[in-house]
């Protein structure tokens, strides 16, 4: 056999193989991006019979590329929810745009490891660059802590447990939870993320110990609520050690008082940990900077551009204010990882519990410099003129309502018909059926695939979310989202919609 053959049938494709394959993929993406407008935001298709289509035996034999991409086209594309579709406005509506695209092919194509500079030494100093760059959009210090992480989630357990190792004759790091005799107390709003329930369960602090602080009729946390409750505890012989503050609250986009309550924090020596994965970035435009929250009084931050710099999933800064916090939680340095000390050198595995790390930082390095910050920053900026003009569209007709305001493009609108208000008379419309009404009108729109949102429950009922974040949204979008709304609620409303 010659070697030849031999490659050919052991190793991997050919260059010439790849590349002509490559621009069978790229024309392929081309082709999905430039028709994206034409497909259902959403499949309609039910489990059962999506599985049918996927869960087949197993090949025991290579399968020629261009039938493998003939599937994918086919098999996979039609049935999946497009989160790069204009009209998505679901969750905290993001974007792949084209520049991450390429990165992170070129990123998956180098695989490399980032978790030791040796490992990798370019991977590692420019994702210190990226890491000092958005540090700037974020009007925080560059010179703490900084790492990228794959999600908001994992970040905010680094950080939770950083603050925990930072609690004074409590050494979880060495000795573990047994014998403490006093309870960890967490703080944060009764709007915060799930995350930090996990994080809590992880951290073996337990759900019992995360005090939810109710927000007030903004949906914010206020630093006298904190204040009340941190007090409460302090008499009740507890340990308060850390509270997690938002920027941009998940379900109407609502900031907490920030300043206050990093004033609460220091006067109780307490790790204030502020989730801006969301709140974060969107400073950058005009509008944004005049409400943004300070979050360089915080110890430690998270912001996401997988959710706001159009950044493909999945790639989360976490930034600590305190030098070396996070390494002294999870540095853990077998022989095999040692190596020679050198000025500037940083090793990311220091930095988290995760050894293998991907390149996430050549996508933001791309994207950045593909847009420049004040590309970035007028994006940003029309997301928020969207929002703003839906926002108008929906208090200007009698029959919607905006119950709750936000500085950023998420709109929470409630359809409440004027002849069922009169129907009631001077007394309220029943939540419940004030939540079925909308709740139909989210599966009429859902159900049409000409957009796709997602959904809230507040004090005063359930609401509509409208996330505007998508790089390739545009006005008429949003007014077509609108007419779709209407045309919804009127179908529900007279009982022309029925689920398929």
């Amino acid at each position: 056999m010659t070697r030849q053959k031999e490659t050919t049938r052991y190793g991997d494709w050919e260059p010439e193989e790849f590349v002509g394959n490559g621009e069978a993929v790229l024309a392929f993406l081309g082709d999905y991006f430039a028709g994206i407008r034409d497909l259902p935001v959403s499949p309609t298709v039910d489990a059962r019979t999506l599985s049918a289509k996927l869960d087949v035996e197993m090949p025991q034999v290579g399968e020629d590329f261009t039938t493998i991409l003939n599937d994918t086209r086919s098999l996979i594309v039609p049935y999946l929810t497009h989160w790069n579709h204009p009209r998505f406005h679901a969750y905290f509506s993001n974007t792949a745009s084209l520049p991450g695209v390429l990165a992170d092919t070129v990123s998956s194509a180098l695989n490399v490891n980032a978790m030791l500079w040796k490992s990798s030494p370019a991977a590692s100093a420019l994702e210190k660059t990226v890491l000092r760059w958005m540090a700037g959009m974020l009007g925080i210090a560059p010179d703490g802590d900084g790492v990228l992480v794959n999600g908001a989630s994992l970040a905010t357990l680094y950080a939770l447990t950083a603050a925990r190792e930072a609690v004074s004759g409590l050494d979880v790091r060495e000795r573990g939870l047994t014998g403490y005799g006093r309870r960890l107390r967490l703080y944060t709003s009764d709007q915060a993320h799930s995350s930090v329930d996990k994080a809590a369960i992880v951290l073996g602090i337990g759900l019992e110990n995360v005090v939810r602080v109710p927000a007030d009729d903004g949906y914010a946390l206020r630093g006298a609520a904190l204040a009340a409750a941190v007090r409460a505890d302090l008499a009740a012989g507890h340990q308060p050690f850390a509270v997690v503050a938002t920027a941009g609250t998940t379900a109407v986009a609502a900031d907490d008082e920030i300043d206050a309550i990093a004033d609460v924090c220091r006067r109780y020596s307490l790790w204030l940990h502020v989730d801006a994965a969301y709140g974060g970035f969107w400073r950058l435009a005009g509008s944004g900077a005049e409400a943004a929250a300070d979050l360089a009084r915080a110890d430690s931050v998270v912001a996401n551009p997988h959710k706001v710099l159009y950044a493909p999933m999945e790639v989360t800064a976490l930034y600590c204010r305190h030098r070396d916090a996070l390494p002294n939680v999870f540095r853990l340095v077998p022989e095999y990882l040692k190596t020679s000390p050198d000025d500037g050198v940083v090793d990311y595995m220091n930095y988290s519990p995760q050894l293998g790390r991907s390149f996430r930082a050549l996508k933001l390095w791309w994207i950045i410099r593909s847009f420049g910050v004040q590309g970035l920053a007028d994006r940003l900026q029309r997301s928020i003129d969207m929002a703003r003009w839906l926002r108008s569209a929906a208090r200007a007709d009698p029959d919607w309502q905006v119950p709750v305001d936000s500085t950023y493009p998420l709109v929470c609108l409630r359809y409440v018909p004027r002849d069922l208000r009169r129907r009631y008379g001077r007394e309220p419309v029943p939540l419940p059926q004030i939540a079925s009404l909308n709740a139909g009108i989210l599966d009429a729109v859902n159900a049409s695939g000409s957009a796709f949102l997602s959904h809230a429950v507040l004090r005063d009922g359930y609401v509509l979310r409208v996330s505007i974040g998508n790089i390739r949204t545009e006005p008429s979008d949003v007014e077509a989202l609108w007419t779709t709304l209407r045309s919804s609620a009127e179908q529900v409303r007279d009982g022309r919609w029925a689920p398929r």
